[in-house]
């Protein structure tokens, strides 16, 4: 899975403008002749789309979480005021 595919627009959108500039920082080094920046920019871009997919997965997991834990506490508010009988 891919960042972009992940939401991480709208959950890590500082990380995945990083891996995007180092992204455009390769290929412009790469045009250049200059292999190693190139080399060293698609990496940090790699590393960051990573750190954007995970962080943007665990913002959605911990969402989902608090969801079900509101409605695990309306189901026992909802039991103990008998309601459901």
């Amino acid at each position: 899975m891919r960042a972009d595919d992940a939401d991480a627009d709208q959950y890590a959108p500082q990380d995945l403008n990083a891996a995007r500039s180092a992204l455009s920082g390769a290929q412009g080094a790469l045009s250049q002749g200059k292999d190693e920046d190139a080399r060293r920019l698609a990496l940090t871009a790699t590393a960051e789309a990573d750190l954007a997919l995970a962080r943007s997965r665990e913002a959605k997991t911990s969402a989902e979480l608090n969801q079900r834990r509101a409605e695990i506490a309306e189901l026992r508010r909802r039991l103990q005021n008998g309601v459901g009988q």
